[in-house]
C-alpha cells in the first residue's frame, strides 16, 4: 500500500491509520505488559529471554512496522517496540542519522538524459 500524504500530523501516514489508531490492533494488547519493559536490576539472562519473548510477539503483530516506527520517531527509551529492543532502536537511529548527514553532504548529481 502507498502512504497516504497527511500534511497535518506527519509527512505520511499508511491507510490503515485512516481506520484508527495503530495500536488498537496490536497484538501486545493481549500479552503482559512486563514481558515488553524490563524489572530494575533484571539479571542478563532473565532480561535476554523477556526481550526474546516479546520479539516473538512483535513478529506476529499486524502492526509491527507502525510500532516500530512510532518508537523511532518518538523516540521511546525503554521496552520493546516493533520488535526492536531500546539499544537496538538506538542503532538504528544512529544509521538514520549518518545517512541523512551523508545525503546533505553529497553532492546533487543529476541524471543524464
Amino acid at each position: 500500500m502507498e502512504p497516504v500524504q497527511d500534511t497535518v500530523t506527519s509527512p505520511y501516514r499508511h491507510p490503515r491509520d485512516l481506520a484508527g489508531p495503530w495500536h488498537a490492533e496490536a497484538a501486545c494488547r493481549r500479552d503482559e505488559a512486563g514481558m515488553f519493559f524490563a524489572p530494575s536490576k533484571e539479571p542478563t539472562a532473565a532480561r535476554l529471554s523477556r526481550e526474546e519473548a516479546a520479539k516473538r510477539v512483535c513478529a506476529r503483530c499486524p502492526v509491527m512496522l507502525e510500532c516500530r516506527e512510532h518508537a523511532l520517531l518518538q523516540p521511546e527509551p525503554y521496552g520493546v517496540w516493533g520488535g526492536l529492543t531500546a539499544a537496538e532502536r538506538r542503532v538504528v537511529l544512529a544509521r538514520r542519522r549518518r545517512r541523512d548527514a551523508e545525503l546533505q553532504r553529497s553532492p546533487r548529481i543529476a541524471a543524464a538524459g
